[in-house]
């Protein structure tokens, strides 16, 4: 499904409210004066506000499981608004509230 791309600038959480930030965007591609996300990239999580009793959180550590299937970065698939993510160690996903409008992918 097409969907906006994900770039440096775009504002991620984890489900529990924490602020993901990529590690290594690649720069030789932007949008919206920002360099993309590939699919290679991991988020880093600051903030969660998971804390179970004995539990596995908060999360850390995110990695994007799917991306778009027609636009590359690099050779590697660029990050959309409706990729799907997984945290380490909680499993919960990623959430993308807000990327550029401009440049949509598939």
């Amino acid at each position: 499904m097409p969907g906006p791309l994900l770039h440096l600038g775009a504002t991620v959480t984890c489900s529990h409210g924490g602020q993901a930030i990529p590690t290594a965007p690649f720069p030789r591609l932007q949008v919206s004066g920002q360099p993309v996300v590939t699919q290679a990239v991991t988020y880093t999580v600051a903030g969660c506000g998971f804390v179970p009793p004995g539990g596995n959180g908060p999360c850390v550590t995110a990695n994007f499981v799917t991306a778009a299937t027609r636009v590359f970065a690099g050779g590697v698939p660029v990050l959309l608004q409706d990729s799907i993510s997984v945290c380490t160690p909680t499993g919960t996903p990623l959430i993308p509230v807000q990327a550029q409008p401009r440049v949509v992918g598939s």
